[in-house]
């Protein structure tokens, strides 16, 4: 029975005891009986019992609730100091981040001085080289004078001069290349930098994102799904300012892209090369994943090219120029490129709607591989093509285009038989090959026009 219960029947009895007493002191006297006394002790003492009993059991639940209480107030500390020491973890990860972004910072800094340095340096080769074809020029014009002086005004001064001057270039030219060597050193441990740099921004934000949800903070996630699929979906929702953009090709992760934007719309630029600053004698996985700077010379990539064409019906445009300075017409190829299973295959078929025919690259219906000097897939069977003229390209033969190759330093230098094999070239419906200053390739859906 519940204590109120019991104190309501108690207080019950005792008034019906006390009606029952008589006011006369005789009647009570005479009427009193030791039962009735009893009654009233028995009650009592279940009285003192039954709050002896709630006493304990509540002492019994103060106690629990006690010890509860230590937990809890066990537990926050606990959360607290985990909290406070995972701060501190963060602050220390900033600064070591922000210190690799400095040194990555100069390291760039010193790399761009070192290029600096080889350009001038190069730039002297190629003077010293012109000044010693002017005096080569002078001295056979010279009319030769007599015997007593024709040691110095013969050939065998002329082959004096030039064994001087080739071992002044020989000098240079390995000096070149130790600056070189030290640039591609620098690079490498630059990228190393870089990507520890990633590393560490990446496992920063995983640990804020683990600390944001222990603490039922719900973080909402970049959204990356309202991104444009190519330059012409970007030109389709309204922009028309060329330059670097963010998009995200179906199925494919975001990349940034330079993007020309025309009054037909937008060209997705997938080679450029206007100054030579970037060296396109590279190997496959650098041809694979793209090189160079959206704001120089650059390669984008054959998995992000092979990501923009499967989207549909693409076409190519290519720009040239030649040392003349002349711009080439343009010319347009319906355009389509697989993917690495089949080793980056190009397939091509050029417009009739070009006004000169101009063949800067043909393939076949099964297409022609991409081939790099890692990776010989060209179609001539007894030659790498990619070793013989450099860099890396789509080479049904050796002897076709090449837009990829180096990048020559002054029309000087394509008089010679090897620069001008090893340079960019392409061949026109004649056959006749000519040699290319700059490149611009840009991509674009097959309805755009031109």
């Amino acid at each position: 029975m519940k204590m109120p219960q019991l104190l309501v029947l108690l207080l019950t009895a005792l008034m019906h005891t006390a009606d029952g007493f008589p006011t006369d002191r005789r009647s009570r006297d005479k009427h009193a009986s030791w039962d009735d006394v009893n009654v009233v002790a028995h009650g009592l003492l279940q009285l003192g019992q039954g709050l002896k009993e709630h006493v304990d059991k509540t002492k019994v639940q103060m106690r629990d609730v006690n010890a509860k209480l230590k937990t809890l107030n066990g537990t926050v500390a606990e959360l607290e100091r985990r909290q406070w020491e995972q701060d501190e973890a963060l602050k220390a990860k900033s600064k070591e981040v922000e210190e690799r972004e400095r040194l990555a910072a100069e390291l760039a800094e010193e790399a761009r001085v070192k290029v600096e340095e080889v350009k001038k340096q190069s730039q002297d080769v190629h003077s010293r080289m012109d000044r010693l074809e002017e005096k080569v020029d002078e001295v056979l014009k010279e009319p030769t004078l007599d015997s007593n002086n024709s040691d110095h005004t013969g050939v065998p001064f002329i082959q004096r001069l030039m064994a001087a001057q080739n071992r002044r270039i020989d000098q240079l030219v390995e000096k070149i290349k130790q600056q070189q060597d030290k640039l591609e050193k620098q690079s490498l441990h630059l990228q190393t930098l870089q990507s520890k740099v990633a590393h560490k921004r990446v496992k920063s934000h995983r640990r804020r994102d683990e600390e944001t949800a222990l603490r039922g903070e719900g973080e909402q996630s970049e959204d990356t799904s309202g991104l444009a699929s190519d330059c012409h979906d970007l030109f389709v929702r309204g922009q028309r300012a060329s330059g670097v953009y963010t998009i995200r090709p179906e199925s494919s992760q975001p990349l940034n892209v330079l993007c020309e934007m025309t009054s037909e719309g937008g060209w997705t630029v997938i080679q450029k090369r206007l100054d030579g600053s970037q060296s396109f004698n590279q190997l496959w996985e650098s041809y694979k994943r793209g090189f160079g700077s959206l704001n120089g010379d650059f390669w984008l990539g054959l998995e992000n090219i092979h990501s923009l064409s499967k989207q549909g019906q693409y076409v190519l445009q290519v720009e040239l120029s030649d040392w003349t300075g002349q711009q080439l017409p343009p010319t347009r190829y319906r355009f389509q490129l697989d993917g690495e299973e089949k080793k980056f295959s190009l397939h091509l078929q050029q417009e009739s709607s070009s006004e000169v025919q101009q063949t800067v690259m043909t393939t076949g219906a099964s297409g022609v591989p991409f081939s790099t000097a890692d990776r010989d897939n060209d179609l001539a069977s007894d030659i790498n093509c990619a070793q013989l003229l450099s860099g890396g390209w789509w080479f049904s033969s050796c002897g076709e285009s090449n837009l990829n190759g180096r990048f020559p330093r002054r029309p000087s230098l394509l008089r010679q038989q090897q620069s001008r094999r090893q340079g960019m070239f392409w061949a026109s419906t004649n056959g006749k090959k000519n040699s290319v200053k700059t490149s611009l390739l840009k991509i674009a859906p097959a309805t755009v026009k031109q």
